[in-house]
């Protein structure tokens, strides 16, 4: 798994643009930049559509504040899922990075096995700091159905 201290490794998400889906890799969405990353199991599932990423929505200008020059949300959904996702979640100004194949999750060894839940392989829920590519704050959630320990106030607190 992953620390605090360690480069993330070389992935490529994918997200929507103006003509459609494009691939970003992990030096576009983090190289110069300071980025809060939050992961998770996936889009419009109850935990993560109703108590974490609302968390995140609501807090964007209290954690942008603070030095942060964009907030990322990646799950193991494809890019037309997460841009649904975006747009009923009415986030805008976060940036969402499909992880379809789950490759980050797995790079970072953040992915958890949902099969027991038709689920197939998703991401674990977290919440990090990452500066240059370089984790900076690590909070990884221990019940996948819980967004306390990553949530935005808890990310508040040690920003």
């Amino acid at each position: 798994m992953i620390q605090v201290g360690d480069h993330l490794p070389q992935t490529t998400f994918r997200v929507t643009g103006p003509e459609g889906p494009l691939a970003r890799t992990t030096d576009d969405v983090f190289k110069g930049r300071r980025v809060v990353l939050i992961g998770v199991p996936g889009a419009f599932t109850p935990s993560c559509h109703r108590n974490h990423l609302p968390g995140f929505v609501s807090k964007k200008d209290e954690i942008t504040a603070r030095g942060v020059d964009a907030i990322a949300v990646t799950s193991v959904n494809d890019v037309f899922v997460m841009d649904a996702w975006s747009k009923a979640s009415g986030a805008e100004g976060l940036e969402f990075l499909a992880d379809g194949n789950a490759d980050f999750a797995k790079a970072i060894g953040l992915e958890m096995d949902g099969t027991g839940f038709g689920l197939g392989i998703r991401s674990k829920r977290y919440s990090m700091l990452v500066e240059d590519g370089v984790v900076k704050i690590l909070n990884v959630e221990e019940t996948p159905s819980k967004a306390e320990a990553s949530g935005a106030e808890a990310l508040l607190k040690v920003l």
